[in-house]
């Protein structure tokens, strides 16, 4: 009986050892999924940003020159499209909160249970 005893608890402390490890890992690769999906989402996201930021460059320069050929002056066509952007930017400013804070809290919650809900789904089958 002795014999048993320490054995009992040898074998209960060995499984235990491994059953946190094993937590842990499944942690850490929970935690390096999520990483890699914010990351694929975030340079994304910045290309995204860089390009539409180069077609708004280039969409300005076109408008200034249009708006040049019906003055007949770069100096009031590039300023028409300096006011048209400043108007943008005051509109966004003001707006913002139902613009881009809700919207952007909106689809972070979105995807967040979107995540949740494809987790359920895999532990289901």
């Amino acid at each position: 009986m002795q014999n048993e005893e320490p054995s009992f608890f040898a074998e209960s402390r060995e499984q235990i050892e491994h059953y946190i490890q094993d937590r842990l890992l499944l942690i850490k690769l929970q935690v390096a999924k999520e990483a890699a999906r914010f990351a694929g989402l975030f340079f994304t996201g910045l290309l995204l940003a860089v390009f539409g930021f180069c077609v708004l460059q280039f969409i300005g320069m076109m408008g200034g020159y249009w708006f040049a050929s019906l003055t007949g002056s770069l100096y009031i066509g590039f300023g028409i499209v300096a006011a048209i952007y400043f108007l943008l930017f005051l509109l966004i400013v003001k707006f913002r909160k139902a613009l881009i804070e809700k919207k952007v809290g909106d689809i972070v919650i979105r995807k967040f249970f979107e995540k949740e809900k494809e987790d359920k789904n895999e532990t289901i089958n």
